[in-house]
């Protein structure tokens, strides 16, 4: 298939995995495909239902924010070209489907350690800190996320079983300040991520009173 030379490039999202210590990109994920829409739940964090009346418009912090999406990976087209690629014809879309799913698993190495130090006697053992994720969704919305729901349907296989096609499911829950503190890099991100909003935010029109039927409000 030729692409005609004016065509702007597409960008793709993905997830970027961080060290948040160092801002090291450990690992950078591309869907294969962009999803056809992508859902967001922003939940307001007010005072209560048991709030005083002066503090009924008060605002805790930065509201909830989730994020649904369904990103298609498809082995089809690396099988069957002229030159397969070697590892899609060994392993379908196996290693893919690898990254994202070791997102949420701890090292392996790191669970051996933690096994030794538990045969060893000590009561007291650290939870192992996942990577920063960043989900990316174009310039403009790098978000600091943790990853809350996860599930693969595994469409069709090859000859020895390996999946060739695969939708994940993913569930994202934004960090914000209120989660990770302003001293933290995502922190620092998630300001951008908000501030960024508040700037487009400027960019649209502004309403008049005459638009709702109304000379205006006392």
């Amino acid at each position: 298939m030729t692409t005609f030379p004016g065509s702007p490039r597409l960008i793709k999202g993905g997830i970027v995995l961080m060290d948040a210590t160092t801002g090291a990109a450990r690992q950078v994920i591309v869907l294969q495909y962009n999803p056809d829409s992508l859902s967001r739940t922003l939940q307001p964090q007010g005072m209560g239902e048991g709030a005083q009346h002066s503090e009924a418009l008060r605002l805790k912090g930065p509201p909830v924010e989730t994020i649904k999406l369904d990103a298609e990976l498809d082995a089809t087209d690396q099988i069957g070209a002229a030159e397969p690629d070697p590892t899609a014809l060994e392993y379908g879309i196996a290693p893919e489907l690898a990254k994202l799913e070791l997102m949420v698993y701890p090292p392996s190495q790191q669970l051996i350690a933690n096994d030794r130090l538990a045969s060893q006697g000590k009561l007291e053992i650290i939870p192992v800190e996942a990577p920063l994720a960043l989900f990316v969704w174009s310039k403009n919305r790098v978000i600091p996320v943790r990853l809350t729901d996860f599930s693969i349907t595994e469409e069709a296989f090859d000859t020895h079983l390996n999946p060739i096609r695969a939708r994940v499911s993913l569930g994202m829950r934004v960090l914000s300040v209120a989660d990770l503190g302003f001293q933290h890099r995502g922190g620092n991100l998630y300001l951008r991520y908000q501030q960024e909003k508040e700037r487009i935010a400027q960019l649209g029109p502004n309403g008049s009173f005459a638009t709702l039927g109304i000379t205006g409000v006392s």
